[in-house]
């Protein structure tokens, strides 16, 4: 028997079972109906034929590279949300040369992803000349483009002269570029921030100045210095400073948490494309509705039930990638973030550790729907 809930929808029976042997494909396609996501994932638009700038045009909202989030599961609810393509994580050239296993997870695309953006870091061109010919060699057509981190603010790569360490080095940067475009049969671009340090006169549009007569084929832009990490505002003006100094495509980065923030970067700065990052935790909509705000259309904001439908087929993804299900916890925080008794919730996510566990909790916030608190 069912009941109508406090949210106005009718309550179901827990159901925590799960089919372990269901591959992504099937789950997605099962999830669709209740999360309002896609069911299956669309390639990257355009062919490989068309310049960047064409297939931007296209779809110019992409799901930003991050270490330690963008897994494959994560990609796949980015996509099902409407991105038009996905980055790894940031990928060590170093480890590619070693040939480590760890490092070649990060890299190659699982099923049901048609295609995918790899980001590698590094700070020896020779050895971003072999990593672009083995990632071109394993990956074949789904590779899309290879991206360069030139942004990454984290002191244990700075300190090797790796990440934003680049923007201080703009001749090894170009270097850099020549080498990767000396193997590879896919667009290269770079992603770089506004400087080094906060203080110090901007090196953005210069820096990518550079990057354009290396060869890039875009450069994307985080409107942060790297001493500032993710603190502060982003300078959206970077972005615009940059698109003006250049001709190849622009993405802009940094503060876009909202759709409505997506396409309002679109119109502000002249970029090409967007790149969205924290703003996509707990969100695959975003994507979607940024486009709809683009096109004039009002966007739709996910009911409860789908935010929690949509938490379940990240769970379920994960496992179905094998990927660490710890991960969910911080899924779970993402996801209920607004709900009755938030708070509550997030701090029995730290307890989970099976599917059944994360599963059985969705359902428990679902037959909650008290309204009575939101943390």
């Amino acid at each position: 028997m069912s009941r109508s809930n406090h949210w106005g929808h009718t309550e179901r029976k827990p159901d925590v079972s799960y089919d372990s042997t269901a591959d992504p494909a099937q789950i997605l396609a099962a999830a669709a109906p209740a999360t309002g996501l896609a069911g299956s994932l669309a390639p990257f638009p355009g062919t490989p034929g068309m310049s960047l700038a064409e297939r931007f045009a296209l779809n110019p909202f992409l799901m930003a590279p991050m270490a330690g989030v963008t897994d494959a599961a994560y990609r796949m609810m980015a996509r099902a949300g409407g991105a038009a393509g996905c980055y790894t994580e940031m990928v060590a050239v170093a480890g590619l040369h070693y040939d480590g296993a760890k490092t070649w997870r990060l890299v190659l695309p699982q099923e049901p992803e048609p295609d995918i953006c790899v980001q590698l870091f590094g700070s020896k061109p020779d050895q971003f000349r072999e990593a672009a010919a083995l990632v071109q060699e394993r990956l074949g057509e789904r590779l899309v483009l290879i991206d360069v981190n030139m942004a990454c603010p984290v002191p244990k790569v700075t300190r090797k002269g790796e990440g934003s360490a680049l923007l201080d080095d703009p001749d090894r940067a170009a270097q850099i570029v020549r080498a990767c475009l000396a193997e590879a049969h896919v667009p290269v671009t770079c992603k770089i921030r506004k400087g080094r340090r906060t203080g110090e006169p901007e090196v953005a549009p210069e820096f990518a100045k550079a990057l354009e007569a290396a060869g890039a084929s875009a450069v994307a832009v985080h409107g942060r210095t790297a001493s500032q990490l993710y603190r502060g505002e982003a300078d959206w003006g970077t972005v615009e400073r940059v698109a003006q100094a250049v001709r190849i495509p622009v993405i802009g980065s940094g503060d876009v948490k909202t759709p409505e923030a997506a396409a309002r970067m679109l119109r502000q700065t002249g970029a090409s494309a967007v790149m969205v990052a924290r703003g996509s935790y707990g969100n695959p909509w975003l994507f979607g509705n940024a486009r709809r705000i683009l096109a004039g259309e009002e966007p739709v904001v996910p009911t409860p039930d789908q935010r929690l439908a949509a938490f379940a087929c990240h769970v379920r993804l994960l496992d179905a990638t094998h990927s660490h299900l710890a991960r969910a916890r911080s899924l779970a925080g993402w996801f209920l973030k607004g709900m009755p008794n938030a708070s509550y919730w997030r701090d029995k996510a730290m307890h989970c550790s099976t599917v059944a566990d994360y599963l059985d909790l969705a359902d428990q916030v679902e037959r909650q729907g008290d309204g009575s608190r939101v943390s």
